[in-house]
């Protein structure tokens, strides 16, 4: 089929590049280039590079609702529109150019998690599993029906790591919603408005530590961080980013109040609002990764008491 692919983060470029062993694709629609990472040169997204790589001609437009970003799309003459993690909304002439319309990739298992971060949004959560749904776009957000999904347990996997497995995931249901499709043997399910949840942006700053947090909320932030919402804190005097933490449910660890830190049996523990964390890996600013230990072991004073994060001294 000849698809024209609208995407822009790694999730995307990971289902574009499968897309390109079975099928044609014609053009690429994909976010201008922006300011990624620590870098302050312009970079372009993860699906412009991959569209690059192939040679597909690439498209970057701040709007889709242009006379003639509209045409150009329309040249194309695409068979079908596949979308993924795009970031923009696409107004009804796009929906209606090509003749099997378009279908989107959205991580989550429709009708949970509708919206800008699915995957994060259901870690928060605590949910059990997270998916894919290859699903008909309309109008509204994420409210057409979908004709596949396929779902993974979260268990303990970070943010990145999932994305990665959904991302793989959501290529193979795409294809297989593909020849469907060609096929006309597709089954379309609507989506049940009575589970609905919403998957708000995460905020800037919203997976930092705070006092007020549980120790499975802490822990739960940690895992859905990633390089694009880092979870930061404020650790001897030094911003750092803590990579991996879990919850201590020893008996024998000792009684922190929030905020305290504490080397235990060379072990880096923290204390939440209702109990112990342990700070496994963590990247202090201007600094390499290392383990708790590690980190701790340039703090004065933690290995004989609980002192409060934010005042210990390098």
């Amino acid at each position: 089929m000849r698809i024209v692919f609208m995407g822009t983060p790694a999730f995307a470029a990971d289902i574009l590049e499968e897309l390109y062993w079975h099928h044609e694709i014609v053009g690429v629609f994909t976010r201008p280039d922006a300011v990624r990472g620590r870098g302050k040169q312009l970079e372009p997204s993860p699906v412009k590079a991959c569209a690059l790589e192939h040679n597909t001609k690439v498209f970057c437009p701040q709007t889709l609702r242009d006379d003639l970003v509209i045409r150009a799309l329309k040249t194309l003459e695409p068979d079908v529109i596949c979308v993924a993690a795009y970031g923009k909304i696409l107004p009804p002439e796009v929906l209606e150019i090509a003749p099997f319309g378009c279908l989107n990739v959205h991580a989550s298992l429709l009708p949970h998690w509708r919206g800008a971060a699915p995957i994060e949004r259901a870690i928060l959560a605590g949910d059990e599993q997270a998916g894919v749904c290859i699903m008909a776009m309309e109008e509204g957000l994420d409210t057409g029906d979908y004709c596949i999904s396929r779902a993974t347990d979260i268990a303990d996997k970070p943010a990145e790591r999932l994305t990665a497995e959904l991302a793989a995931l959501g290529a193979q249901a795409l294809l297989y919603a593909l020849n469907a499709l060609e096929a006309g043997e597709i089954k379309w399910v609507s989506q049940d408005e009575a589970h609905v949840t919403y998957a708000g942006k995460i905020e800037k700053g919203e997976l930092n530590f705070s006092l007020d947090d549980s120790a499975v909320g802490l822990v739960r932030k940690v895992q859905a961080s990633s390089d694009a919402h880092p979870s930061h804190v404020k650790l001897a005097g030094r911003d750092s980013r803590v990579l991996q933490a879990c919850v201590v449910s020893d008996d024998e660890a000792p009684s922190l109040r929030a905020g305290e830190l504490m080397l235990w049996r060379k072990r880096l523990i923290a204390g939440t609002a209702d109990g112990l964390i342990e700070i496994l890996q963590v990247k202090p600013a201007g600094k390499n990764v290392m383990d708790g230990k590690a980190f701790a072991a340039g703090i004065q004073g933690i290995k004989q008491s609980a002192q409060p994060w934010e005042e210990l001294h390098a």
